[in-house]
């Protein structure tokens, strides 16, 4: 996904709200927010939303010198899902549809993004949780999911957030576990899950966790390791959680890519074509993409 101009007032309130959070002094905050301005009146179009995303946090680490401005927050979504966990696990128990109901708790966890919400205030998970379970998919592909699950003999699962990572364990469960790796980022970036954390929340339990080298809120494939990029390739099947997946693997040229997150900002709700708080079920265009045939965008710059 490109971006797009409604993007850049969200880069300088991140930006903003981001420094705060790295450090207190004034002046450091406003050399972060003078050099941003610069980056964002040179920023490409034709570059994702998380590219910008990025350096934005790369400046932030650099002026501010705190590598990982948002190990707090982490901490506490970590502490407070895996709270939830066991009532969880019991909701996807007493499901007549196990499957989609640890989906559809694995999007809810996608609310816990602190590069959408200001704080980790503005986050109610027992609300988001119970919105997710009863509302109807926006865009449902499901029972494709299900059955590339069951064809799949190696299945990639990129995780987003500290604390989502709950949420996808339970889906994870579910699931057969020997043919699962789940990806991390390798440098702290926003409230992204690190391998710090997957340990902490017991993933590296159950499946096999690599790192993806990579920095960016999202994946972009040139910067991640090789070994991250085979295999991407290799997998039959990667389950990309988050926005930022979505913006960056969307219309990458290869089949079986499949979405869960919930439209929290609205470009991408307008770039999917349903309205934001809306849970998303999706698969990418790369079929289309072999038939020939073009995705047709719902957003104008």
């Amino acid at each position: 996904m490109k971006t797009f101009l409604d993007c850049v007032p969200c880069f300088l309130r991140q930006t903003l709200a981001a420094s705060r959070m790295a450090t207190d002094n004034l002046e450091t905050q406003e050399k972060i927010l003078r050099e941003v301005l610069t980056m964002a009146a040179g920023l490409s179009f034709s570059r994702t939303p998380v590219h910008m995303g990025r350096d934005i946090h790369r400046v932030i680490k650099k002026f501010s010198g705190n590598a990982d401005p948002y190990w707090a927050a982490k901490q506490h979504f970590n502490d407070e899902v895996l709270k939830l966990y066991p009532e969880l696990k019991q909701k996807v128990k007493a499901s007549d549809h196990p499957f989609a109901t640890a989906v559809r708790l694995a999007i809810a966890g996608n609310i816990i993004d602190l590069g959408i919400k200001m704080t980790k205030d503005d986050i109610n998970l027992q609300e988001t949780i119970a919105d997710t379970l009863a509302q109807p998919f926006a865009i449902n592909r499901l029972a494709e999911l299900e059955n590339a699950i069951k064809t799949a003999r190696s299945i990639m699962y990129l995780g987003d957030n500290a604390g989502e990572i709950v949420f996808d364990r339970i889906l994870i469960e579910e699931l057969p576990r020997d043919k699962i790796i789940f990806a991390v980022k390798s440098l702290p970036i926003i409230n992204d899950a690190t391998l710090e954390d997957a340990r902490e929340v017991g993933l590296t339990e159950i499946v096999k966790v690599i790192e993806n080298g990579s920095d960016a809120p999202g994946t972009i494939l040139e910067d991640c390791t090789e070994e991250f990029q085979k295999l991407f390739a290799q997998a039959d099947l990667v389950i990309a959680k988050g926005q930022g997946n979505y913006e960056t693997l969307n219309d990458v040229k290869r089949a079986n890519v499949f979405f869960l997150l919930k439209a929290k900002c609205p470009v991408l709700a307008r770039d999917l074509g349903c309205e934001i708080g809306s849970i998303i079920a999706t698969c990418n265009n790369a079929n289309d993409l072999k038939a020939g045939k073009t995705r047709v965008g719902n957003v104008k710059r």
